[in-house]
């Protein structure tokens, strides 16, 4: 596994319906009901390619969200084309993509080398593995947990913290909404690629358009 896969992905014009986010590419399809919502799902358990794919969908009212994989990573060139292929079996359902609800939530685990547990957390939660630094929900509702592995010489201030991953076009205003909230923010150094915010209490999260932002500039987000 390598970058090649979700950075081809990301390049490709014609996946706009697409974001992909630190746990995958994930679409969000709007529909006028559940029972359309189903109608679509069931219509893309036929799509080439999606039997035993690795695929996500999760019905909910007015809703279907589809996940291509389960981690950044799993990301190959043969998903381009069963992205596609879903968005256009989408279209014929009456499907509107909605990019603005497509979100990854993720919880990190800092911890000095020699400390890190990720079997401890894949055992206390019932996870499964999908790396050897993370623990995944095996049902797919849950977020996933990703082991941070620290710089031994550094301090250990923080040992948990929330990720936050959105669509490019939508992080400044997730950014906003946070700091409206009453969030502060504690780190700027690496935007746009991600900033750090804390609440009133001190506790963290890093509010990324990772890596679905990535090729994009500053002036370029929009």
């Amino acid at each position: 596994m390598s970058e090649q896969g979700w950075r081809e992905f990301i390049g490709r014009e014609d996946l706009n319906d697409w974001v992909v986010l630190h746990g995958g590419a994930v679409a969000v399809f709007r529909t006028e009901s559940m029972a359309e919502a189903a109608k679509l799902a069931g219509a893309l358990t036929v799509v080439p390619g999606i039997e035993g794919s690795g695929a996500l969908m999760t019905v909910a009212d007015g809703r279907l969200t589809i996940r291509l994989t389960r981690d950044l990573w799993g990301l190959e060139p043969r998903h381009i084309g069963l992205a596609r292929a879903i968005s256009t079996v989408a279209r014929e359902h009456g499907a509107v993509a909605d990019r603005a609800a497509v979100q990854e939530v993720q919880v990190a685990i800092a911890a000095k080398p020699d400390t890190l547990d990720v079997g401890f957390w894949r055992a206390v939660l019932g996870y499964e593995p999908r790396a050897d630094d993370n623990a995944v929900d095996p049902l797919g509702h849950g977020s996933t947990f990703w082991m941070q592995e620290l710089d031994g010489a550094k301090p250990l201030r923080h040992a948990m913290h929330i990720d936050v991953s959105v669509a490019r076009e939508h992080v400044d205003a997730r950014l906003a909404a946070a700091l409206a909230a009453g969030g502060r923010i504690m780190d700027e150094s690496v935007d746009p690629a991600h900033w750090t915010l804390a609440d009133h209490a001190g506790n963290r999260v890093d509010i990324t358009a990772w890596p679905d932002g990535w090729t994009r500039s500053p002036s370029e987000r929009r």
